[in-house]
């Protein structure tokens, strides 16, 4: 049997699967809650809407900056599901003895890019441009994922004699604010409040297409990140939250994560 065959019967297993307990879960669960980064919004609405056909279960989305998710979590707010955009958050909630270790699981990549207004007022064309007086720059705080890839950006171009220490410097006085989501960062791009913004490659999602234009980062100096995915332990529905974490790692599944910009994990 060839990888498409075999791609296809692994879906349709795992279909057949989750229809035939699905009467059964909607009677005990009406609703699976997953709180999820921001960023992500596009790709697991259409997801959960995924699922809740297979299954008949409603998912209920809390979409926030990781910082803030872990920090409801960590202070008993409730859900069954995380979707982190960096390991760095997860881990923590891992060392904390919040989550289902056995689940938690990488379900895509992403990159760092910048990201201009369409009509790109201040003609930024390059990272040298990022490091012009008066550009007004915007990127996520330190915690946030986006945030910290967009340091570490910054210290590999850092330590790049074509750039060095005082490049960094420079683009970092042009920082105008520090946002708690990714979604402001290029929605205050995309408003015009801010010549450039660094930002994630997906991004430039279907909706932000035509409101701002990518410039990439070339690859020696880019961060790719893992975003992972885990069950909780508060979890009161666990059985069907590693399915919704199966519905993710579907084939279905990552076709939503490609659309919107990310990069996809090889599923079996």
């Amino acid at each position: 049997m060839d990888a498409t065959k075999r791609q296809t019967l692994i879906v349709l297993i795992l279909a057949l699967s989750l229809a035939a307990t699905s009467v059964v879960q909607a009677e005990e669960t009406e609703e699976l809650t997953v709180f999820c980064g921001a960023g992500l919004m596009g790709a697991f609405t259409e997801i959960g809407d995924l699922y809740q056909n297979l299954t008949g279960i409603e998912v209920k989305f809390n979409f926030d900056g990781i910082p803030s998710l872990r920090a409801q979590i960590e202070q008993g707010a409730y859900a069954d599901v995380v979707v982190s955009a960096d390991l760095k958050h997860m881990n923590a909630m891992r060392a904390e003895g919040l989550l289902d270790n056995s689940t938690v699981t990488i379900f895509t990549h992403n990159k760092m890019a910048i990201v201009v207004p369409n009509d790109n007022p201040a003609n930024i064309r390059s990272l040298e441009d990022l490091a012009r007086p008066g550009v007004m720059i915007v990127m996520g705080t330190k915690e946030l994922p986006a945030g910290d890839y967009a340091l570490q950006v910054l210290d590999k171009l850092a330590a790049d004699p074509n750039f060095g220490p005082e490049y960094r410097e420079m683009v970092l006085e042009n920082m105008v604010s520090e946002e708690t989501t990714v979604n402001r960062v290029v929605s205050k791009v995309a408003l015009g409040e801010a010549d450039a913004g660094f930002a994630f490659i997906s991004d430039v999602s279907p909706q932000m297409v035509g409101k701002v234009t990518r410039i990439p980062v070339p690859d020696e100096y880019n961060v790719v990140g893992d975003f992972p995915i885990g069950v909780l332990k508060q979890s009161e529905h666990p059985e069907e939250a590693r399915n919704f974490i199966e519905v993710v790692m579907s084939k279905d599944g990552q076709s939503f994560i490609a659309k919107y910009g990310f990069i996809p994990v090889k599923t079996q």
